[in-house]
């Protein structure tokens, strides 16, 4: 037996999350915006700052984090169920996406106890929302050669440069920065640090960058002599580099990986339904079902590994890595299905939410690291570089 794949021990979801599940659903039926098909398959980008303050009222954002901040202590798996009701329906996340997922673990991991006490009430109240600042312009993938770069001066640090590929950072309020605070960019991984950047401050400019469908939550960032405090700084200073790969763990396993498409599926079987042609696609069917099962049981087990206090980063990469090739690949299908009859009358909202999703799925396999980046770490992971 491969030890590698031992560390994908099948885990079962707990009683009490799976009862956590109707909960939600009920939530969801009275809460979540009615909307057709194509805008229900932009959750994954969708900010809707009523509806994440609704969930926040009823202490689902931040759900992991202690009720000493305001959080509902519940564990990762009650969270697996949350997020996986949420993309099922279709629900608009984004506004309070980052930092449920991963700003608000990230502070109490390694936030000081100012940070704690005032970033995390705020994040489980619904009131501040946050933004990944990883990716620069000229660096592609490889998210150790950035540049920006926050330079030590009297009362803090000023930071100067720029973060592109930001999704919806002109809808928040906060980002936490990967940046250079010494060294140079030759030396890698050293010399890097995590800093919170309030984007109000002056120096900061938010552009957004519309894609090909014509939505706009890509975000360019640019930093010009912007003065941080000292409390801005996240944990130890050059200790950047493990504190973005422990909360990579977090952004790159959960079933957000796998549920991009599922809007799409369900919309496409509902019209076979409805128009008694269910049986001609049995064999489509299952195989997404049967794909879909697969991966939200490698998604589970590293789910397990998580709420155990550890950081099986190889793992949520092979689950990253997978989880988006079976996103890509559904819209790719069902596109081809659609136009394999000249003569068949199409339903429109099918139409759209299939033309939505195969121009932006090409994004899914970019965002969180690249497929490239994320083989390459599963390489070395089983001793293959």
């Amino acid at each position: 037996m491969n030890s590698f794949i031992d560390h994908f021990n099948i885990a079962r979801m707990p009683a009490a999350a799976e009862a956590f599940r109707v909960e939600v659903r009920d939530f969801l039926a009275a809460e979540a915006p009615s909307a057709p098909a194509d805008a229900r398959a932009r959750s994954w980008v969708a900010a809707d700052p009523a509806f994440s303050r609704k969930l926040a009222q009823r202490g689902w954002v931040g759900v992991t984090l202690p009720k000493a901040y305001g959080g509902a202590e519940l564990d990762a798996f009650h969270r697996f169920v949350l997020v996986e009701e949420l993309l099922a329906s279709g629900a608009p996340v984004a506004a309070h996406w980052v930092a449920d997922r991963q700003s608000g673990p990230l502070i109490l991991r390694f936030g000081s106890p100012f940070q704690k006490d005032f970033y995390l009430p705020k994040i489980t109240a619904g009131e501040a929302f946050f933004c990944i600042g990883m990716s620069e312009p000229n660096s592609g993938s490889d998210l150790a050669s950035v540049r920006t770069r926050a330079t030590k001066v009297d009362g803090g640090w000023k930071l100067n440069g720029s973060k592109i590929w930001t999704t919806n950072a002109h809808h928040c309020r906060y980002m936490i920065a990967l940046v250079r605070s010494s060294g140079t960019v030759e030396d890698r991984q050293k010399g890097l640090s995590q800093f919170i950047v309030d984007l109000q401050l002056p120096g900061v400019v938010v552009r957004t960058i519309e894609d090909m469908t014509g939505d706009a939550h890509f975000c360019e960032v640019l930093f010009d002599d912007v003065l941080l405090s000292d409390d801005a700084l996240v944990g130890a200073e050059g200790a950047g580099w493990s504190q973005v790969n422990a909360e990579l763990a977090f952004e790159r396993s959960g079933p957000e990986r796998l549920y991009s498409s599922v809007v799409l599926i369900d919309c496409w079987i509902e019209k076979l339904r409805t128009r008694g042609t269910l049986d001609a696609h049995v064999e489509t069917i299952g195989r997404f079902a049967t794909q879909l099962t697969a991966l939200r049981e490698m998604s589970l087990s590293v789910t397990a590994r998580l709420a155990a206090g550890e950081t099986p980063l190889v793992e949520a990469a092979v689950v990253k890595d997978a989880g988006t090739e079976f996103e890509q690949m559904a819209p790719a299908i069902i596109e081809g299905l659609l136009g394999s009859d000249p003569a068949d009358r199409l339903d429109d909202e099918l139409v759209r939410a299939c033309a939505y999703l195969s121009q932006f799925s090409p994004t899914f396999s970019l965002r969180g690291g690249t497929r490239e980046i994320l083989r390459g770490m599963i390489a070395r992971g089983l001793g293959l570089r």
